[in-house]
């Protein structure tokens, strides 16, 4: 009772002084709160505290709607809501896997009371930390060591998890899971002058996004791709020399069969950032680079040239052939000219569908993981369901492939041994007038036609096959063992690791895709023109897809072979008395047009990536 009484005249002259005076500090209003609460903090050490020294006062925190209800009757004040001053860091703090297991403000700010401005660098982070959580290795680590030795720009817990905002990897959407593995190194790593005066690799963030695992976190898809962590690992990162560290030369085969059961030590030896511009560390990689470039802008420039100035030539002729009829002359002369004649057999149709089958489908879904940085190849990724599905459907286009390309060795088999209607031994057929084998007829031609390019001489007649077809069907050969052959290796790299070093997966991977930049450029520009879009075929070719030409076309464009099956009295055998139906030509019809249509969209696509700098 005494003490009751004691209470309320404290409390009586504290409220007279308030009143006389007009004082409202922090500390009128903590005496009267330390009347009850004096073994919780005593004035002194709150007003030195954070708190204190921003004149908050107890009510701030502790709201008391009745004092004498508290005071008589022990009723608690409301709890206590940081938010109400920290509002952006409680809304982050609120949906952290801290909030979801119940780990409040004080359990990290500990002596809330008397807490104190947090002592500047990161290692004070490092130890609130270390309160709860293990570490895992993370004091022996590269980050760890840093932060104690002062350096700021060592990795410390907040600068991957965060301060407030810490996601729970364990219980979070797996993608985020998977992504924070590389997101988190991102950050620190992608910033070069940071890693230079570091004397740190700069370029592992460039060279992983330039991966096939970068390409797919890049896409949005890091599922089943090696984040940064998976390789590295977390907390315990160690440098390469270190026995312990992951990347460590004896431990690598087992860090890659985490992913790649039976990783060999020869398959560990993929250089997973190997840089083709660092040719002083990666002279293969550098010297296989610019090989593949000069490739590239070698065809590239001959052919596009040749197609600008056919183009030109081509119109001229067109307006040369409408002023002819305009004045009543016929540009040639040919008696029937509307009959029709069978130019390819069906098998020759059937596998020409399914090139285009096949590489429209390679180019669909291989695009996309080249120009992984273009939005449009995350449009067309997230349209697959994932870079997993655009691998399986990849896989089925390289499938097709080798079905007809085995078809292709057949049928040259056949037409050089076992074919009764063509003349001569198997050396004379591969040379001759029926061959796809590229001859000195060839040099005839290129000449004629540059000339005629020129307005230096007439357009030349060809015979059954000629130079430019021949240069496709060559270019099927040799894509066949440089991207069939390198895509046979990174569709089954563990195989081929056995016997293989795993650099030869960085060779292949750049021949893989540059290879298939030209494949894909050059069918979809100079393939296109050359049999499609050509002013004398605009604006399509049917004859790959209904096998037929009229007599007049067929003479008109390879007088030779009409001539020569005229002299051997056989040009009746390819009459067609009845042409296709009007049914099946609607049908190829629009096949043919959407294939073009989708392979020209592809190439605007790649032209505006590449110009925009993309790789």
């Amino acid at each position: 009772m005494e003490k009751r009484v004691s209470r309320w005249v404290s409390l009586g002259l504290i409220a007279a002084v308030l009143l006389l005076f007009g004082a409202q500090s922090a500390l009128a209003d903590m005496e009267t709160c330390l009347e009850c609460h004096d073994d919780v903090v005593t004035a002194s050490d709150f007003m030195a505290s954070v708190h204190g020294q921003q004149e908050f006062e107890c009510l701030d925190c502790h709201e008391v709607d009745d004092l004498t209800a508290h005071v008589d009757e022990g009723v608690l004040p409301g709890p206590v809501n940081c938010a109400n001053c920290h509002d952006s860091i409680a809304e982050e703090h609120a949906g952290s896997v801290h909030a979801q297991n119940e780990v409040g403000c004080a359990d990290c700010h500990d002596g809330i009371h008397t807490l104190e401005e947090a002592p500047a660098g990161k290692q004070s982070i490092v130890n609130g930390c270390n309160n709860c959580h293990e570490m895992e290795g993370y004091a022996e680590s590269t980050h760890g060591k840093a932060i104690a030795e002062g350096n700021e720009d060592g990795a410390s817990c907040a600068d991957c998890h965060g301060l407030h905002a810490i996601t729970g990897l364990s219980t979070c959407d797996v993608k985020v899971a998977r992504s924070f593995g590389t997101d988190a190194c991102i950050t620190c790593h992608g910033d070069e002058e940071m890693m230079e005066r570091n004397e740190v690799y700069g370029g592992a963030v460039h060279t992983y996004l330039a991966s096939y695992h970068g390409k797919s976190y890049r896409l949005g898809y890091p599922e089943l791709t090696a984040t940064c962590a998976d390789c590295h690992g977390s907390h315990d990162i160690y440098p390469e020399d270190n026995p312990a560290a992951t990347i460590n030369l004896e431990n690598r085969a087992d860090t890659c069969g985490k992913c790649h059961e039976g990783s060999s030590r020869l398959f560990s030896q993929f250089y997973s950032h190997g840089d083709h511009a660092d040719f002083d560390n990666y002279p293969v990689l550098a010297v296989t680079f610019w090989a593949m470039t000069t490739l590239l802008v070698g065809t590239f420039s001959v052919f596009w040239l040749h197609s600008i100035l056919w183009m030109i030539r081509g119109i001229a002729e067109n307006k040369e052939k409408k002023a002819a009829l305009a004045a009543g002359k016929a540009h040639i002369e040919i008696p029937d000219g509307h009959r029709v004649y069978k130019r390819f057999q069906n098998y020759h149709i059937f596998m020409h569908l399914l090139v285009i089958i096949s590489f429209l489908i390679l180019a669909l879904t291989g695009l996309p993981l080249k120009f992984s940085s273009q939005h449009w190849a995350q449009v067309m990724m997230d349209f697959y369901g994932g870079t997993a599905n655009a691998a399986f459907g990849h896989r089925i286009g390289a499938c097709i492939t080798f079905v007809y390309f085995g078809m292709a060795i057949v049928l040259s088999i056949h037409f050089l041994f076992i074919r009764k209607d063509i003349p001569g031994m198997w050396l004379q057929r591969l040379f001759g007038p029926d061959s796809l084998m590229p001859n000195l007829r060839d040099i005839k031609d290129v000449t004629g036609m540059v000339r005629w390019f020129l307005w230096k001489g007439p357009k030349p007649t060809f015979e059954r096959w000629n130079y430019w077809e021949k240069f496709d069907f060559i270019a099927v050969f040799w894509g066949m063992f440089a991207i069939g052959g390198s895509g046979l290796m990174l569709w089954f790299p563990e195989f081929f690791g056995m016997f293989l070093p795993g650099w030869v997966f960085n060779v292949a991977t750049i021949v893989h895709s540059d290879e298939a930049l030209l494949a894909t450029g050059f069918i979809f520009s100079v393939h296109f023109f050359n049999t499609h879009l050509r002013p004398e075929k605009f604006p399509m070719d049917f004859v790959i897809f209904n096998g037929e030409m009229h007599k007049e076309e067929f003479v008109e464009e390879r007088g030779d072979q009409w001539k020569r099956y005229e002299e051997m009295g056989i040009t009746e055998q390819f009459f067609k008395e009845k042409p296709s139906s009007p049914l099946y030509g609607l049908i190829l019809r629009i096949f043919g047009f959407t294939a073009v249509a989708i392979g020209v969209v592809l190439l605007v696509l790649m032209v505006v990536s590449i110009l925009g700098g993309s790789h």
